[in-house]
């Protein structure tokens, strides 16, 4: 842990002072590794935890007197431990702010205390004791640098037959493994991380210096490095702080705020201590955050810097007029106005086709290039294309003196880039987790003519007047553009760019022309990506602001096609568009229209927001984007569009509806805006896509009970159960069954279900359907097998044995629902038979081993009827090899789930007396008393039950005595759970049987609780407390009747 401190944590102090720990991903790591090692230590290691430093660990602590529990004496601001080391002296002791801590137990104890607190304490602790192996070991085994004694070290200790030394060893080598583990996730962390070089920062500042000065527009006032000397390395900084890997120091001055002194290191970007003023020398200490660049820290302390950043451009080509010149005279020479349509799919030869595939070559990358002085050459080589792509922004607009001034801007706006997209090289798009590019290969020869003649028509779009531009337009939508050799061709000469470009003009055709080739090719993820990368996105949210209703539905339906991915929602987020898109969906009709025009005017509104609720629905797969819907008015204006009549606009909004029901509040609204009516009434459609979209909305709504009986109230269950009968189509099924397990969790909805013959049909599902049919339909029926005679249907309709037989899948959310009805089903003894018959109880218990928490938790409770109702169940449970062991280990688990049910399991295994022993044998008292401080009741009643159980074998009771668990089962009797309240009792009376265990009891003054529970209407509950209490009382009548005679 020494080692891992002194090099591979991050402390503040730049010099030799002590510094503090930042809570840095690389440093919280660290501390969240150690506070996992302390808190498992006590569970794992008892003997070890028991320990007492050589000095206790001592630091400044944020935890109140108040916060500690029992085991613990307060007195005013002081703390100390009831564990006293052999000297008398607390194993723990708070007075004031001031702790001290001397046993690995106490630090276990104090970290479940802290509860949130935890990384605080842990990092309070370490920047106290900078070198913490000392004061627990000694001054012996302190970090030092150079050789590894520990091996000799260890031998010599070995030779000495003394078991404080073996301890005290054991807990140097764990302290070693924790070391190697801190250290090698540490190497890990940093390989992740993006790291700046010289290059990179020595870009950024360039281009930020090109945008600064006394403008009102620019970025910065001034950025300069405060020393002209450049190292051969590209550093600035000297040689003994390049050793910290810092790069150059920087004096930047905002706008907004007085000028900051900056650190660039290969970490990232921080403020420094500054200059000081008599020296002239740099404080190099940390006084803020790492930011990973330059950008990223100034759009953050500077909302001047960030407004500016994002209207400042930056051109490609500024510097290349010659070729844009150049290639102008080309293109002007191809111009053809007024061309037929029928000249325009002219066919190349073979050789002007080959010519062709060197020339336009498909690239992506073009849109990310800045020529950076180290790409110089290979920017060189690709100069031609960009060039070609730099002169597609030809006038387009009708009018001849408007369209010069509109064209230049739009040049400048689309053959750009913004500055910050382009400053860091070192950024990288870990965002986009979808659409990675598929990377076909380049060069194809046997491309076919399409591909050629969609080429030409874009050379048309770019040097075309308006007439010939839209002959071009047309011309393209007369190929099927569905097919990815005409998507990409457009792609690969420039067309995209065009097509955007068009999207700014003042001529209605042309943006209607682009609108709708764009909205075919945007179904290609390559293509989707493109338009974002080209800036495309934003200039369709601004359509969506046009009085034309046709180009608002083209708009829309693009950005539908688009947003399937995070950055593209993000996008039209940022932009605006979720606004726009909600206002799409009040297609209310105008009162002053004549009414022969009523039917045209109705036809367009629905349309239009048939289109805002598609785009809609793409968005909404984003958290924020929900939000955003949300905040727009949306949920109201998607009620009232579910009352339609029209099935089109229907599916779309019920999409929406059922992306936007995961979150919370979301199904709080649709609950108040009444919409699961309509979502029922839409399951009888016989459209079988709006038919799957409103059963997954149900679905996802029926987390809620009140829309569960909703459901049921307005006839919804009867058309989810006839709708199991149709198979073919999947996705529907794993919706209505999805929708039918959420609600089968109301008991009065699986009586509906039994009426309607569903729990047959769900059986006959079980066999031949995909696994996320499967999951919905045992989740259902593992719900409806919580009445008895849901149970004997499934077993006379054969249910039981496909059942067994998931227990060997590998889908952790199916074996979890199987678990649970092959569980449910084994409460009936007849089902219990079958279930053994098949080896069920043995599949079981492998289960146990799965490595999913949530999959050993659900085969444990669903053992506890089987061994419950299985006959000669004792026999059974040891005729597994290793079974009862495993069970037993499973209590060093840390999830309280899985803790719950495995001591659930216990309770029935230690019934039969020859079980009870073996399990004792494997250690299950010392393991269920470290376990009998905790704060949950399902934990503690499950717990309380093992403890009685196993009480009732050898000397158990005094072993739990000895193990210090009946002083926490009395504070069981202060929960406000009946059923912990019971367990307990049941416990305590066992333990009484005891004479220590019953000193322990009144002294931690059980009697006057147990008391109180006499008078319990639970008789249960009534004669173990009385039982206990009457223990009590007999010892203490006989320890006066001894003491007097």
């Amino acid at each position: 842990m020494g080692v891992a401190l002194t090099r591979a944590a991050q402390w503040t102090a730049a010099g030799f002072g002590t510094g503090t720990l930042e809570l840095t991903p690389l440093n919280e790591a660290i501390l969240n590794d150690i506070i996992k090692f302390v808190e498992t230590f006590s569970v794992k290691y008892s003997q070890e935890a028991e320990f007492v430093f050589k000095e206790p660990l001592e630091w400044k602590t944020t935890l109140e007197p108040s916060e500690f529990e029992s085991g613990y004496i307060v007195s005013g601001t002081t703390v100390q431990s009831e564990e006293n080391s052999k000297d008398g002296q607390p194993l723990l002791l708070l007075s004031g702010n001031d702790i001290k801590v001397s046993s690995f137990g106490q630090l276990s104890r104090l970290l479940h205390l802290a509860k949130d607190k935890k990384l605080k304490e842990t990092q309070a602790c370490l920047e106290a004791n900078r070198d913490p192996v000392v004061k627990i070991l000694g001054a012996g085994y302190g970090t030092v640098e150079g050789e590894d004694l520990s091996t000799i070290r260890f031998l010599d200790k070995m030779k000495k037959d003394d078991d404080h030394e073996n301890i005290k060893m054991k807990i140097s080598l764990l302290l070693q493994q924790l070391d190697m583990l801190l250290l090698n996730n540490s190497l890990k962390h940093i390989s992740l991380e993006i790291r700046l070089n010289p290059s990179v920062v020595k870009n950024d500042v360039d281009l930020l210096k090109h945008f600064s000065g006394k403008g009102e527009q620019t970025v910065l006032e001034s950025i300069d490095y405060t020393s002209d000397f450049e190292f051969a390395n590209g550093c600035r900084a000297p040689p003994w702080r390049q050793m910290h890997g810092e790069i150059c120091y920087l004096i930047v001055k905002p706008h907004d705020c007085d000028s900051i002194c900056l650190t660039c290191s290969t970490a990232g970007v921080f403020v420094n201590g500054g200059i000081e003023n008599e020296a002239h020398e740099i404080d190099y200490e940390r006084r803020s955050e790492i930011y990973k660049d330059l950008v990223t820290f100034l759009r953050e302390k500077s909302a001047k810097f960030s407004e500016n950043m994002s209207k400042q451009k930056l051109s490609f080509f500024g510097g290349k007029k010659k070729e844009k010149k150049k290639l102008k005279s080309i293109t002007e020479k191809e111009e053809i106005p007024n061309l037929p349509k029928a000249s325009l799919v002219l066919q190349k030869s073979p050789s002007e086709k080959r010519r062709m595939v060197r020339k336009l070559e498909p690239s992506l990358k073009w849109t990310s290039s800045i020529i950076p002085q180290q790409k110089k050459e290979s920017a060189k080589e690709s100069q031609d294309e960009k060039s070609i792509l730099s002169t597609t922004d030809k006038p387009k607009s009708v009018s001849p003196s408007t369209s010069a001034g509109k064209t230049q801007s739009s040049s400048r706006r689309k053959s750009s880039i913004k500055i910050e997209d382009l400053i860091s090289e070192s950024s990288s798009e870990s965002e986009e987790d979808e659409e990675q590019p598929d990377h076909r290969q380049e060069g194809q020869t046997d491309l076919p003519s399409e591909y050629w003649q969609i080429q030409k028509l874009v050379k048309y779009l770019k040097g075309g007047n308006q007439t010939a531009t839209v002959i071009a337009l047309c011309s393209m939508r007369d190929f099927n553009l569905t097919q990815e050799t005409c998507q990409l061709a457009i792609r690969d000469v420039g067309g995209l760019e065009v097509l955007i470009n068009l999207l700014d003009t003042d001529d209605i055709k042309c943006k209607i022309g682009s609108l709708k080739i764009l909205k075919e090719i945007s179904h290609n993820s390559q293509i989707r990506r493109t338009i974002v990368d080209l800036g495309g996105l934003p200039i369709m949210v601004k359509i969506l602001d046009s009085p034309d209703k046709n180009l608002k539905c083209l708009a829309a339906e693009t950005i539908a096609n688009v947003a399937n991915f995070r950055r593209a929602r993000r996008t039209v987020r940022q932009h605006g568009g979720i606004k726009k898109l909600v206002e799409l969906l009040d297609y209310a009709q105008s009162k002053t229209e004549p009414m022969h025009r009523h039917c045209l005017y109705e036809t367009k509104d629905v349309e239009v927001a048939r289109c805002g609720a598609l785009a809609l629905w793409s968005c909404s797969k984003s958290h924020a984007n929900k939000e955003a819907i949300r905040k727009a008015g949306g949920i109201p204006l998607l009620a009232r569009l579910l009352k339609s009549s029209h099935e089109n606009m229907l599916i779309p909004v019920v999409g929406t509806l059922q992306e936007c029901a995961s979150e919370e509040h979301y199904r709080a609204a649709i609950k108040a805006e009444r919409i699961i009516e309509n979502l029922v009434k839409n399951l009888s459609s016989e459209n079988e896509v709006l038919q799957e979209h409103c059963a997954m909305a149900i679905y996802q709504c029926a987390e809620d009970e009140e829309t569960r009986d909703l459901v049921r109230q307005h006839g919804g269950l009867k058309p989810l159960a006839a709708l199991l009968n149709n198979t073919d189509n999947k996705e529907r099924l794993a919706a209505v069954t999805g929708a039918i397990w959420k609600c089968a969790i109301c008991k009065e909805n699986v009586t509906k279900f039994r009426e309607y013959k569903a729990i047959e049909t769900l059986v006959g599902l079980l066999t031949d359907q995909p696994e996320e049919v499967l999951v919905n339909v045992v989740g259902a029926l593992g719900e409806c097998c919580q009445e008895q005679e849901n149970r004997v249907i499934i077993r006379r309709c054969g249910g039981i044995q496909p059942l067994v037989n998931l227990l060997v899948g590998t889908n952790q959310a199916l074996l979890v629902n199987v678990t649970k009805a092959v569980g449910a089903c084994a409460t009936e003894p007849e089902n219990m038979m079958i279930i053994d018959r098949l080896d069920g109880v043995r599949l079981l218990w492998s289960l146990l081993k799965n490595p999913h928490p949530d999959v050993k938790a659900s085969a444990a409770w669903a053992l506890c009827p089987c061994i419950e109702n299985a006959k000669d169940a004792g026999e059974m449970v040891r005729s597994f090899v290793g079974g009862l062991e495993l069970v037993v280990n499973l209590l060093k688990s840390e999830n309280k789930e899985v803790l719950a049910s495995v001591c659930a399991a216990i309770t029935n295994i230690a019934k039969d007396q020859e079980n009870l022993a073996v399990i004792t044998d494997h250690g299950v008292v010392p393991l269920l008393s470290k376990l009998a401080n905790t704060n949950n009741d399902k934990l503690r009643q499950h717990l309380a039950e093992a403890i009685s159980r196993c009480c009732m074998w050898g000397r158990n009771r005094i072993a739990f005595g000895e193990h210090k668990a009946v002083a926490p089962l009395v504070r069981y009797l202060r929960s406000k759970d009946t059923n912990v309240h019971r367990a307990t009792a049941q416990a305590l009376y066992q333990l009484s049987e005891d004479a220590n265990n019953c000193i322990t009891m009144h002294e931690n003054g059980a009697v006057k609780l147990l008391l109180d529970m006499v008078g319990s209407p639970d008789e249960v509950l009534q004669e173990a407390a009385a039982g206990c209490i009457s223990n009590i009382r007999r010892l203490a009548l006989a320890t006066e009747k001894a003491k007097y005679s």
